[in-house]
């Protein structure tokens, strides 16, 4: 077992967004930090995500105001830092007098009980009110108001059942998810952060008030010990199983484990908006363009106790989700529509509610000092909110350790993203005159994941040639050198579906995972 006797601020657990955010607001404020993710970055929640940021229309409903607004002001916020991975969307709400509340909602008893005769129905008026408060609330700058659409005519209405003659449209944003985790680390890094992949913190223990944590090598078995003046337990899933064994707290906090699940079918409309459905049971859907070629549908709210137990698309949720769009659909879909599913599991804070659907989405922050040494335990939260709850993290860290910066995240730039929102079909343009063997699906490919990194992660290749071998769906060994070195990635898994989603297109997995595992051995020969 190697030790290390230098003692760093804070041990981060767990490369979510929330780890890796965290890691990077505290290091960018001079603390020193050490990450471990015991897979890969974004292998679970942060991966699975809807890919939003949103401030959550439906969680009006519910009365979480504070929450919502936050969110609200975060999306624009969050626009600015990265708009290679971030982009504004327009969602049409199809209306139709039908249309019911979920039953357990604060609004819906409220208007059972001053309603009466509308027997859970949800007016136009309600709706419109809500997407009043949802354009109000959070003080837009950049998105377009909400407005009204004909489906008569235009394209919104084309995929649509023709009993929809009206619909609703309002404003959030795109998030490549896993790539926002990626960034972060990536940029927790260059601030002076140690992010260790595949690192599992099998102990940790307090003795005088710092932490002795025991971390081993997923792929190898070896064990090294590490010494944090203060952990942050940012497990996502697994945050209560740190916080019982590896901890080993008396803290009486618990998480409650929902499942979300999501389909990916082939492209079920040719315009680039995206739809709200709203189901006859009162809860929502979303189809969303996906990937140029596909249309991500979700997403499910289903109970989930074991963390141990890899969350997987049921054939029951598959076909939910499909019963519930055809219910909007014109050319009803099938499950021979779908090529691909996923699930994640939120990590949601035990706040007692009657249902999944209802537990709260807002996040909480548990200091704990009863093994001995300063914990910071975290549950719940939104991708949206995520540098928020980086920012209350640090309020909390500042308890217990000296925080000599405050907040430095809300102006600053993810890596490739200093650029104005609005311009990536300029840098798409600048890229293919630089780069000619490009053409323009490939070229906005790669703003999209890299941004003004693009130019750099392509060395100055001057022919196809030079950007080495091709993995299929223009995917390079120069791009996978570029997210090896760049961006933690280890196995053609990482490249294909969390550093991209060029697991949909006709990529050679074999032969990358080949080609990376070769790399691997070469840098560790040189090491």
């Amino acid at each position: 077992m190697i030790a290390d006797n230098k003692v760093c601020d804070l041990l981060v657990i767990g490369g979510g967004i929330n780890g890796c955010g965290i890691a990077r607001d505290a290091v960018g404020r001079g603390l020193t930090v050490t990450l471990a993710e015991m897979n890969d970055l974004a292998s679970a929640t942060s991966s699975a995500s809807t890919k939003l940021f949103h401030g959550g229309l439906r969680y009006l409903e519910y009365f979480e105001f504070r929450l919502v607004r936050e969110a609200l002001i975060e999306r624009e916020t969050l626009l600015r830092a990265m708009p290679h991975i971030s982009w504004p969307m327009r969602f049409v709400l199809p209306y139709h007098a039908d249309m019911r509340f979920e039953g357990d909602t604060p609004t819906s008893k409220l208007l059972s009980f001053v309603m009466p005769w509308m027997k859970g129905r949800r007016p136009a008026w309600l709706i419109r009110l809500g997407l009043f408060m949802y354009d109000t609330l959070g003080g837009r700058q950049i998105l377009p108001s909400t407005s009204t659409v004909d489906l008569t005519s235009g394209p919104e209405g084309a995929p649509l059942n023709d009993k929809f003659r009206k619909a609703y449209e309002y404003s959030d944003c795109w998030i490549e998810d896993s790539r926002l985790v990626a960034l972060n680390a990536r940029d927790a890094a260059l601030r002076g952060a140690t992010v260790l992949t595949r690192t599992k913190v099998v102990s940790a223990d307090a003795t005088d008030g710092i932490w002795t944590v025991t971390l081993q090598d997923t792929d190898t078995g070896a064990t090294r010990t590490i010494r944090a003046r203060m952990v942050v337990n940012a497990g996502g899933p697994w945050v209560g199983d740190i916080l019982r064994q590896q901890i080993r707290s008396n803290s009486q906090d618990g998480v409650r484990l929902v499942r979300g699940s999501h389909i990916v079918t082939r492209r079920l409309f040719d315009h680039d908006k995206c739809y709200f459905f709203q189901g006859t049971d009162g809860r929502i859907m979303f189809a969303i363009p996906y990937e140029t070629d596909f249309t991500l549908i979700g997403t499910t709210d289903q109970e989930h106790p074991d963390a141990s137990v890899k969350p997987v698309c049921t054939p029951e949720e598959q076909q939910y989700m499909i019963d519930f769009v055809n219910g909007y659909l014109k050319e009803p879909i099938s499950t021979d529509d779908v090529v691909w599913t996923y699930s994640g599991v939120r990590p949601l804070y035990d706040d007692g509610a009657s249902s999944a659907t209802a537990a709260t989405r807002d996040y909480t922050l548990k200091l704990d000092d009863s093994a001995g040494a300063p914990a910071l335990n975290i549950f719940g939260g939104k991708i949206t909110t995520y540098r928020r709850l980086a920012e209350s993290a640090l309020d909390k860290i500042g308890q217990r350790l000296e925080v000599k910066r405050g907040p430095w995240t809300a102006g600053v730039a993810m890596p490739g993203g200093d650029f104005p929102v609005g311009n990536v079909a300029k840098l798409i343009a600048d890229l293919m005159a630089k780069y000619p063997f490009l053409d323009e699906r490939w070229a906005k490919r790669l703003i999209r994941a890299y941004g003004t990194d693009a130019k750099q992660m392509l060395n100055g290749a001057t022919t196809l040639a030079h950007l080495g071998q091709d993995f299929g769906g223009t995917l390079t060994a120069t791009e996978v050198d570029w997210l090896m070195e760049h961006e933690f990635a280890c196995t053609a898994e990482d490249v294909l579906w969390r550093r991209s989603k060029l697991g949909l297109r006709q990529t050679d997995a074999a032969a990358l995972d080949v080609y990376m595992a070769a790399a691997r051995a070469k840098k560790k020969d040189i090491a």
